[in-house]
């Protein structure tokens, strides 16, 4: 078979699958992820073997350290992606929710009742837990799932399907709820695309690159984010140590990740005070600021942001900076720049705050807080299949109710329209 005939019969085998999952009960998907947890716990010595094939591969093939690092399974890494299965299964179930009936005057009921997406493609990149952690949350809302993970870590993500795909067969559910597309060639993914009668989603994870070429081929919708250019806004009303704290944490903390702080906005009336107070604390902790003819003015040892610096997504220990003369300025600075991931406004003005969150079309939109709280298992969905900045049908960090969309139900009595 060619490798367009073999995605095709993959995607085929994988709708025929769906209709299998969105049949099980609650009690049934909770049973087989415990076992799919145990069984990777069990089996961890093969999974740990199989990774250091990639991990060789990856050293031969020069990958940094930091790819390495997120490649590398040990136990305590097994462990943990056993564990998030378990919190997967411990989630309520969102199938078959009604989210809300309603009486017409004909006296019919109507109702949307909540029902799987049915097949979801995921296409990622590096991580291997990945796998475990898409499949538990696909299975758990009733799908099936067709996973394509990168090269780096074809070995790892064999094994693992291959353990899961075990726990299926002991149910008689069909292998194909759970796929891995088993070749690493790009024409893998090229075909994976084209299969819009079977896939009914793409969900991207990975760099920008990786997700435009998936949005530029793809005629299945794609639920995407290409880049997390967070900002925050010190308001003039802002206490200095607060706004402290989460700038720093923000930027510092974790400044490789799509929810780090990338910029900082400062209301003019504080400037003065505020802008040598936060400079001085962000260089000790050796962080390039780059900022305006206005933030320059009290801190001139930082760089000059540039036109690009206000699109950056750095990923790195750099922050762009700014002074703006009030919150209509902040706001239009925002909402020009933002890629629509993350942003957070510093106050103690309770109006400012909640006009923030009115006007401000984010997918999280934040009150006094960091930007790195924008996290599905940090805002209490358990665990995340992503995060969304397109609007349909998600919009920020998704869980298990995002993976379901919902359809009219209707009771009658006998009527007929007239």
């Amino acid at each position: 078979m060619t490798v367009a005939e073999q995605i095709r019969t993959i995607a085929a085998d994988a709708r025929q699958a769906s209709f299998a999952m969105a049949r099980l009960s609650s009690g049934a998907k909770n049973e087989l992820l415990l076992d799919m947890a145990q069984a990777l716990e069990k089996q961890a010595p093969g999974i740990i073997e199989e990774n250091r094939k990639d991990l060789l591969a990856g050293e031969k093939s020069g990958l940094s350290a930091a790819m390495l690092d997120r490649l590398m399974l040990d136990d305590a890494r097994v462990k943990g992606m056993a564990d998030a299965i378990r919190e997967v299964a411990a989630l309520p179930d969102p199938v078959g929710e009604v989210t809300g009936m309603w009486k017409r005057p004909n006296e019919l009921m109507v109702g949307k009742m909540r029902i799987p997406l049915g097949v979801i493609g995921i296409i990622y990149e590096s991580r291997p837990n990945v796998t475990s952690d898409a499949a538990a949350l696909c299975l758990k809302s009733g799908n099936a799932v067709v996973l394509r993970g990168g090269s780096e870590a074809i070995h790892s993500n064999l094994v693992i399907a291959g353990i899961l795909q075990g726990e299926l067969a002991k149910r008689n559910i069909p292998a194909a709820a759970l796929s891995l597309i088993p070749f690493v060639e790009r024409e893998g993914v090229t075909e994976m695309l084209k299969q819009e009668a079977f896939i009914d989603v793409i969900i991207p994870r990975g760099g920008e690159s990786l997700i435009r070429f998936v949005v530029e081929h793809s005629k299945i919708p794609v639920i995407k984010h290409y880049k997390g250019v967070c900002h925050i806004f010190v308001d003039a009303s802002a206490n200095f140590e607060m706004a402290r704290d989460i700038i720093i944490n923000a930027k510092v903390q974790r400044p490789g990740v799509c929810n780090a702080l990338e910029t900082l906005l400062i209301h003019r009336d504080i400037a003065k005070d505020f802008v040598p107070f936060i400079h001085q604390a962000l260089s000790e902790l050796k962080v390039e600021l780059r900022g305006d003819d206005a933030y320059r003015q009290f801190a001139p040892g930082a760089g000059v942001a540039t036109e690009e610096d206000w699109h950056a997504e750095y990923l790195d220990l750099i922050l762009a900076a700014g002074v703006v003369d009030n919150m209509d300025a902040a706001i239009d600075h925002i909402n020009r720049y933002s890629s629509l991931h993350t942003e957070s406004i510093i106050t103690a003005d309770y109006a400012n705050a909640q006009r923030f969150i009115r006007e401000v079309n984010s997918g999280v939109v934040m009150v006094n807080a960091s930007t790195r709280f924008s996290d599905g298992n940090q805002l209490g969905l358990g665990a995340e299949i992503g995060i969304s900045t397109t609007k349909l049908h998600s919009f920020g960090p998704m869980g298990l109710t995002d993976l379901t969309t919902t359809k009219f139900i209707v009771y009658g009595d006998g009527q007929v329209r007239p």
